[in-house]
Parts: C-alpha cells; structure tokens; sequence
C-alpha cells in the first residue's frame, strides 16, 4: 500500500509539473484520453441536449405506429473520426439531413461546456461533413511556435491560432493587408515577426515609417528602400509606381498570346515569367497611416499623391509583384477621401486590442459582426492577441509570439547580404548612422535584383 501511494504521488506532481512547464505533453499524455472517453460516453446525450438532432424519418415513424412500438428516439448525427492533436481533439461529423454547418458552429460554445474543454472552433470540410476541433487548454496563455512551421516563398508563420494551428501570413494568397491596434497592444510585434520571418527570404523590404524611422529604422541593413518623413514617403510610393508599370510591360511582352500557344504558358503576372526576367517580390510597410492620410492643410496636393499611389498599388501591384503591409491605431474616414476605397482593397484584416468598437467596425463592419465583438473582448494583459478576418466572413484569434527589438534587427543583419538592388529605389536605400571615425554606408552588400 505504501508503494501504491508513492507511485500515485509521483504520478500526480508528474502531471502537474507537465500541466505548469509542457502544457502540450500534458494534454498528450493526460488530457487527450481521458477527453476521447468523455466524447465516447456523452456524445449522443450532448448531440440531444445542443439541439444538434434530427427527428426519426417517416419511415421509421410508420413502422412504429404500425407495430405499436415506441417512438424513435431523435438521430444523432455521426461520429466518424476522433483525431486526438498536440493540442485537443477533431472531431468528424457526418451530418443528418436537414442539417447544415451554421448549427454546429452557433452551438460551439455549448458544446465547450459540455465536453469540458477550452475552446470549440466549428469548419465544414464538405457537403454533409463538418470538423469540430476541441482545444484542450489555452495555447495562447504561452505561445510556442510549433518546430515544424516551415515557411515557403512569400509564406511565413507569424502567430498561433486558437486551435493551436500556425497562422501564417500568405502574400501570394492574401496580397494586401492591413493591422490595426491600441499604443502597447502588440502591433509593432507583429510587425517585427513578419519582418523577420522576411528576411530570410529573397525579397525586397520597403517601409515608410513617419516617426523618424524609430520603428523601422534598425532593419536599415534589410531594406532596399525607407522613406521617414511624408514628403519622400510621396515620392518612393511614386517610384514604387513606375515601377510597377514597367514590370507590366515586361508582363506583356512575355504574354506570347497565340492559337497554338498552351493556356499554361501566357504570362499573366510575375510568376509566369522565366526566372531569368522575373523581378524580385518587393513588400510595402507603411508603420502609420494616419502620418501619411492625415492632411495639413486643406486640399493638400502630398496627401492626394500619397493616398492615390497607394491605391493604384492596392489594385494592380499583386501581378506586379507588389504587396502591401498597412498598419495604423485607427482606419477610418476620418483621415479623408479615398481611405475607405484603399482599405476596401485589403483582403488581410488584423485587429489587436482597440480603444472603442468603433475602430473594430472600421476593419471588420463589412465582414463579421462577430469578429468585432471578439476583437472588443481582447484583455489588456493579452498583448499581441489578435482577431483575424478574411473577406469570405471566417475570423480566428491569434497571438504572436513575443519577438525582440534586438532578435529582429540580428535576422535582418544575418540576411543582410539578400537585400536586392533596385534602381528606381536607389535614392531612398537607407544609409547607416557613422560610428565615430567611420565615414556612413549604406544599408549592407546588395545583390542584383532577378
């Protein structure tokens, strides 16, 4: 008996030290079995009691009355599939005719009750098949990036979402975006990872950052172009401009439309050209809007070169190769005309804790209600927590891991020597504070631009 209570003990503060230190081997050693039993004996009791049934068919009725036999009890739909992950449970459902996704994902928060779990998130996989996914424990509370977040060309994993899936930041499929946060809400962390998680790759980093450059500025050695102040914000959105437009002729030239040329071989943007003439990918950070949509004065003809470049980057610069990152406290049309056609042109929407609801409406009015409420519920002790919006009207909460000032600048300076040349940038290449006795450089080696 004296063993047996030893051996229970160390059990015990075994699960404890892994619930406080390994959240994930707790829930893969502890919390997955004992959530797949619950999920096996009250299954059908939950389905019944989340109004997720469907009555008995006709059939089924006839016979019963026919033979005076009970009536049937309500149908469950079926469970086909029990996945435990790193982080809960997915769950597989085959759903009962008459039924349709919007159930399942409106009851998400009964089902959280009632199988004892942290979060239920609800996507329909295909006609008649929905995947519920149970969180186990709150994998926001720490973030930690899975090990096998691999990023691809212009794919980088930037947060980790409520199901404990990677969140990436896909530019080739979501070209423009824009992130939207209160001063201490995480926003400039965000915008450290997705830098960071750039720099590795062969891109051309541009930013306009009007405080002087206090945000953007220690990623110098990595930027092909930085602009800190509106009037040469003006005039490298103009460059950025004429350069798109060349690319397109470029684009043209290659579309060698012809009757006996395949449909796979027409160049429609930069990634059908060969690669000996494809330009390099260039990304867009602008720190702060409001710096440059604010005007001061009226009909102030900068403001109107600004928000009309960036605009025409918006609508066309995707096939060029141009993406765009926007970040800003607020994004409405209080910053004048044309804001609210620009932002009409970002697909990403990224929102971190705000002031007022109104600024969650700004990104989220025309997507989901829903999102903003949940972006109005982010806790001021969740920094870099943030709500997620696609156009199709999905949304999700992330948070990002916590990433240094000085871990961002060492990535930048480790890939410094990708940095590409771009003529029409050459004048706003930044140039490096002079150490004393040191006469000032420019931001690191370059390399040709493809």
């Amino acid at each position: 008996m004296g063993w047996l209570l030893i051996g229970v003990a160390l059990v015990v503060g075994l699960a404890l030290l892994l619930r406080w230190r390994c959240p994930a081997w707790y829930w893969l050693l502890f919390g997955a079995p004992l959530a797949v039993l619950r999920i096996r004996v009250r299954y059908a009791a939950v389905m019944e009691a989340c109004h997720l049934t469907v009555p008995a068919s006709r059939l089924r009725l006839a016979v019963a009355r026919w033979t005076k036999r009970e009536i049937p009890r309500q149908r469950t739909p079926s469970l086909t599939r029990i996945t435990p992950t790193r982080t809960g449970v997915r769950l597989r459902i085959r759903m009962r005719p008459g039924q349709d996704a919007f159930e399942f994902a409106a009851a998400s928060d009964r089902l959280r009750h009632s199988f004892a779990v942290h979060q239920v998130t609800s996507r329909e996989l295909k006609p008649g098949t929905v995947e519920i996914t149970l969180t186990g424990y709150d994998v926001l509370h720490r973030v930690r990036m899975p090990a096998r977040a691999r990023p691809g060309t212009l794919r980088v994993p930037v947060a980790l979402r409520e199901d404990g899936r990677v969140h990436f930041r896909d530019y080739r499929a979501v070209p423009h975006s824009v992130t939207v946060g209160a001063t201490q809400s995480g926003k400039s962390v965000f915008q450290r990872t997705v830098i960071k998680e750039l720099a590795a790759q062969r891109v051309a980093l541009v930013g306009i950052d009007c405080k002087n450059g206090l945000e953007l500025g220690p990623f110098a050695r990595r930027f092909s172009a930085l602009a800190d102040n509106p009037d040469d914000a003006a005039d490298l959105l103009h460059a950025l401009v004429a350069r798109m437009e060349d690319t397109y002729q470029v684009i043209r030239r290659e579309q060698r439309i012809s009757a006996d040329i395949p449909d796979a071989e027409i160049a429609a943007n930069i990634w059908d050209l060969p690669k000996h003439l494809r330009p390099v990918p260039v990304v867009l950070t602008v720190d702060e809007i409001a710096e440059l949509a604010l005007a001061t004065r009226r009909n102030d003809p900068r403001r109107e070169r600004i928000i009309t470049a960036l605009i025409r980057l918006a609508q066309l610069g995707r096939a060029a190769g141009i993406f765009l990152d926007i970040y800003g406290q607020r994004f409405g049309s209080e910053l004048g005309d044309g804001i609210t056609m620009l932002r009409a042109q970002l697909t990403g929407r990224v929102v971190h804790r705000v002031n007022d609801e109104s600024t969650a409406k700004m990104a989220f009015g025309d997507i989901s209600p829903h999102a903003v409420f949940a972006a109005t519920q982010i806790p001021n002790d969740r920094r870099g927590m943030a709500v997620v919006g696609q156009s199709t009207g999905d949304w999700v909460r992330i948070r990002t891991p916590h990433t240094s000032m000085r871990r961002a600048v060492n990535a930048c300076n480790r890939h410094a020597h990708l940095t590409p040349d771009i003529p029409e940038l050459a004048r706003f290449r930044p140039v490096l504070a002079a150490v004393p006795g040191m006469a000032p450089t420019t931001a690191g080696p370059a390399v040709e631009a493809a």
